[in-house]
This record gives C-alpha cells, sequence and structure tokens, in this order.
C-alpha cells in the first residue's frame, strides 16, 4: 500500500493540540453583537460611510479587479492618487501601492538587500512579514536583541559593506516603540540604511497621525524607508512603501512581490484614499486613539493585571498559561467583549497574552465595560 504524504501533519497536529496551540477560524456576520478590542480598525473607519462610498464608487467605476499586475493593466490613475497623496501625507518623496503590507515588507527588503555582500540587521521582536523578507533576501542577517541601539550599532561596525536595519515602529505584541532616532544615528554613521514598518503608527502616531518617523522628525530622511499597511488605520486593505524617489523606482523593477502580484483592488485603493483624506480633515482621530489605550492601560494596570503601557494603541494583557490565553479570550468573547489572543508562535518571547487594540471610536463607557469584563474573567494568577 502506498504511504499517505501527509501522515507526518496528523503528528504535528497532536503536538499543537498538547500544547494548547490550536488556531481555527471563526467566521464573523457582517454585523456582529461584540465589542471589538480585537481589529486593528485603530481609528474606527473601516464602517466609516465615507470610506465605504469611496471604495464602492471605485468599484463601480474602476471595477471588482485591478485586472493584472500593476506593470501590465493593474494600475490605475487611482493608484498613482494614493501613493501621492500618502507621500506627502507622511513627508516621503515618493510611494509605491502594494497588495498588502506582507507583500510591502517583501518587496522592501528583499530589492533594498540585492547588491551582494548585504548585511541586515533585525530587530528580534520584528514582525514576521519582516523576518520572512530577510529570509527570501538570502542576505547575511544579524538578529539583535529588541529594541537595543547599541546592539545596531555593534553589528554595523563589523561589516564592511551595504547594510540595511530592519524594525518595526510599534511592535505588534506589547505595543512598545522602537528607539528611532537612536536608530537612525547609529544608521547614518555606518552609512547604513534604515527600513521601519510602520504598520501600527500609520494613523495614530505624528502630527494627525502622519506615522513614527513624522513624530520622530525623521520623515523624509535620504536613508530612511518606510512600510506600512492600509488595513489598520485607513480601514481598508493593501500596503505602500514610502521613500526616496529613485529606492521607489527601483521597487518598481526589482521586488518580486510587486512585479509579479496582482494589483490592489480598486475598492481597496479607493476606500485607502477615502480614509486617508477623512483624517486629513479630522486629525484628532489620531490623538483619541492613544488616549483610549493609556486609558484601557491605567484601567487594568489599576485592577492589577499586568498590562503594557502603549506607545500607541496596543495593550498587551500577559496571561499565565497558553491554555489560559485562550480560555480567557471565549470567556470575554461569551460576555459579549472580542480580544486578540496571542500565544507561541506568534510572540517571540513564548509569553501568551490577550492583545487589545484601542479604536478612537471607543465610548468612555464601553472602555469602562471592556475593563470590566476582562478583570472579571481573568484566570488565577500563578
Amino acid at each position: 500500500m502506498a504511504r499517505d504524504p501527509f501522515d507526518w501533519i496528523d503528528a504535528h497536529a497532536e503536538r499543537r493540540g498538547a500544547a494548547g496551540l490550536v488556531r481555527t477560524l471563526r467566521p464573523r456576520p457582517a454585523r456582529s453583537p461584540l465589542l471589538d478590542l480585537a481589529s486593528n480598525d485603530y481609528l474606527g473607519l473601516a464602517r466609516h460611510s465615507e470610506v465605504t462610498r469611496a471604495g464602492a464608487d471605485a468599484c463601480l467605476r474602476w471595477g471588482a479587479g485591478s485586472t493584472g499586475s500593476r506593470l501590465v493593466t493593474g494600475s490605475t490613475e487611482l493608484h498613482a492618487e494614493l501613493e501621492a497623496e500618502l507621500a506627502a501625507f507622511c513627508g516621503f518623496e515618493a510611494a509605491l501601492v502594494l497588495a498588502s503590507g506582507y507583500a510591502a515588507n517583501l518587496a522592501a527588503v528583499t530589492a533594498l538587500t540585492s547588491e551582494p555582500g548585504t548585511l541586515i540587521v533585525s530587530d528580534a521582536g520584528n514582525h514576521a512579514s519582516l523576518i520572512d523578507g530577510c529570509r527570501l533576501s538570502r542576505a547575511t542577517t544579524e538578529v539583535v536583541p529588541h529594541a537595543d541601539p547599541a546592539a545596531v550599532r555593534k553589528a554595523l561596525s563589523g561589516h564592511d559593506g551595504p547594510a540595511v536595519t530592519v524594525t518595526d515602529s510599534v511592535f505588534s505584541v506589547d505595543g512598545d516603540a522602537a528607539p528611532l532616532g537612536e536608530l537612525a544615528a547609529a544608521c547614518a554613521e555606518a552609512g547604513a540604511a534604515l527600513l521601519v514598518d510602520d504598520a501600527h503608527g500609520l494613523g495614530v502616531l505624528g502630527d494627525g497621525g502622519r506615522g513614527a518617523a513624522a513624530a520622530a522628525g525623521l520623515a523624509g530622511a535620504p536613508g530612511l524607508v518606510c512600510t506600512a499597511t492600509l488595513s489598520k488605520s485607513l480601514g481598508s486593505q493593501g500596503g505602500v512603501v514610502l521613500g526616496p524617489a529613485r529606492v521607489i523606482g527601483h521597487l518598481v523593477n526589482a521586488a518580486r512581490t510587486f512585479i509579479f502580484d496582482t494589483g490592489l483592488a480598486p475598492a481597496a485603493t479607493g476606500a485607502a484614499l477615502g480614509a486617508l483624506r477623512l483624517l486629513r480633515r479630522e486629525p484628532d482621530r489620531a490623538a483619541r486613539a492613544r488616549e483610549v489605550a493609556r486609558e484601557l492601560h491605567k484601567r487594568l494596570a489599576a485592577a492589577g493585571l499586568e498590562a503594557t503601557a502603549p506607545d500607541a494603541c496596543v495593550v498587551s494583557v500577559r496571561a499565565p498559561s497558553p491554555e489560559a490565553a485562550v480560555q480567557w479570550a471565549a470567556d470575554c468573547r461569551e460576555a459579549g467583549l472580542a480580544v486578540g489572543c496571542f500565544r507561541p508562535p506568534s510572540v517571540p518571547d513564548g509569553i501568551s497574552r490577550l492583545r487589545l487594540t484601542a479604536r478612537a471610536d471607543l465610548t468612555d463607557r464601553e472602555i469602562g465595560d471592556a475593563v470590566g469584563t476582562i478583570v472579571r474573567t481573568a484566570p488565577p494568577r500563578r
């Protein structure tokens, strides 16, 4: 009898089950009754009537799909508008829109490290998309301790050749911010580029939500490239790379996840553009989102829970075990609250936690209800 080629999957499934790490899909309804602290809709724009109308209008005008890669038929005037406005808003010379934030990171990391002998210096807490970009680049990669500019400086000092330091701006697990000013200084001393994934900073940090680079006074710096997703603060979908015009031109010609991928759908492009224009008119949304995050942390900490102080909109609450985290999230859901549940291997430190994402449109009453539910359902501490 022929051997079953997928027998090995069963063993992996058994190990995941024994470790309490099984993941399942849970389709949500169009209108959920749950109070949402699980999504990345930081500014509350995913269902905003102006944003959804912009997406629907774009779909009706340009069609349901972009019909091809952007170098063939998939690039529309709408894409060019979004790129120009994102670059201007964030303070960069140029921008390039891709089909996802993941694709944007893969594009930026691989295209900017294609020169032989390039060194990548990567923060230990970086997002999986940056890690995968490092792997796909085939460049020498040195992983340095989390948020440690001295370690970055040391790694760069021992290298003679092109180098790129890669970091999140706001780390997605605990919500802490990278020391961008110090990292930029270390890179400038060594003649290295700095690549920053601003997925959790765009729309939240900086004046009116212009992002982490703007907040650090680095927007438009010649050695800086930023990536971001359009699926968080802008409530849509897609990714963007921002930087000097010559860097963006290089990506158009060298980034495989841009060249060989279908362009971002018109509806998502239009919705992101509508959200960006709304944010420019209502810049206080960014400050309100940060205020909600601080309030969540303050109340949870006052209740005795081990919650991280947020630098942006992510608040992490530690759980005693993966199983406890899963049960805690399930109990919250049963009580009407959706929260994120992060467990290994999604967390680099191996510590399971609930992850709460603040939203600008949460009311004070909703904040109180959410905190009350989390505290009431918390597992016993060991």
